[in-house]
């Protein structure tokens, strides 16, 4: 016998706009600060002749096309099931937040070869521009707006349960670091005289190195979900007590789970009394699939398959 939970289709429906909602406006408020810094940024950084506050000025388009993506990949994440997909869309939020790392991968890496190379040409005796004092002011209120977009996107995103939201609210995290970077080289510089202009693209190439480090942290864990990494051991030894904790289930075996999106799915085995009536096995099915929602969220996908004690 195979028991299978789904969430129920209207429920689910409604569910899913509220959450598109709140996941669109925490995204367009993110997407404003992000035209308004970028923007800046970059007037300051050519203003400034500043190549670490240009950088840091590119580093927030980049945040600026993510917001894009977030406002356009979850739009399709929150469909509902359909018969070409009976586990829903989550699936396309897990790839929003894998195509936000690699950007912000090939940005950090961008970054690093262009200040690399400026580093290279100051050692052979390239004179470099200072910056100018618009770059250094620029640098601190890059930090203050993008610390406080962090803060309030990663906790919406995590109220939200959506992968995505937290992978953009790293996104301004890592503006944020940078534009410290950014303003430790500029206002270095700007203090400590034309002898340390160097310190202008040494400050790029820290940002470069903290931003290639956020990327690999948002890709490792939507990667693992694209190739159907299971659960963490932790809840599936935790999934394994709770179904023992029914009366008359034994044997949990051939337990497989996986992430879609903001869900879990559960697919296991359980053994029961062979003579038990097929009324009191459902209502034991019912009451782990209760259970297990209430560890892992309403919108988990259960399916227990039900054999005979040996």
């Amino acid at each position: 016998m195979v028991y299978t939970s789904n969430p129920c289709p209207r429920a689910e429906s409604t569910q899913n706009n509220e959450r598109e909602r709140k996941i669109y406006r925490v995204t367009i408020y993110g997407a404003v600060a992000n035209i308004l810094l970028c923007l800046f940024k970059l007037l300051a950084g050519i203003i400034g002749r500043s190549s670490a506050m240009i950088a840091d000025g590119i580093h927030s388009l980049s945040d600026l096309i993510t917001d894009f993506i977030v406002i356009a990949f979850v739009r399709i994440s929150s469909k509902p099931q359909d018969r070409g997909h009976e586990y829903g869309h989550g699936k396309y939020e897990t790839l929003a937040t894998t195509i936000i790392g690699l950007m912000l991968l090939f940005v950090g890496l961008g970054i690093m070869w262009n200040s690399i190379t400026q580093i290279w040409s100051c050692l052979n005796g390239d004179t470099l521009q200072s910056p100018g004092w618009i770059a250094f002011v620029a640098a601190i209120l890059s930090i203050v707006v993008k610390e406080a977009l962090f803060q309030y996107t990663r906790k919406q995103g995590r109220q939200l349960q959506s992968q995505a939201v937290v992978a953009n609210a790293w996104h301004h995290r890592s503006d944020a670091l940078s534009s410290i970077g950014t303003a430790i080289g500029i206002g270095g510089a700007l203090a400590l005289g034309s002898h340390w202009i160097i310190l202008d693209p040494i400050a790029a190439l820290i940002v470069s190195v903290l931003i290639i480090h956020a990327s690999i942290e948002q890709l490792r864990p939507s990667l693992g979900e694209l190739v159907e990494n299971s659960l963490p051991e932790p809840v599936e030894e935790d999934i394994i007590k709770t179904l023992l904790s029914f009366d008359g289930v034994k044997d949990p075996h051939n337990l497989r789970t996986r992430k879609i999106g903001n869900r879990s799915s559960i697919e296991v085995h359980v053994r029961m009394d062979g003579q038990m009536t097929l009324n009191k096995a459902h209502d034991i099915t019912r009451a782990m699939e209760k259970k297990l929602k209430e560890q892992l969220g309403d919108g988990t996908f259960v399916i227990i398959h039900v054999e005979p004690i040996k």
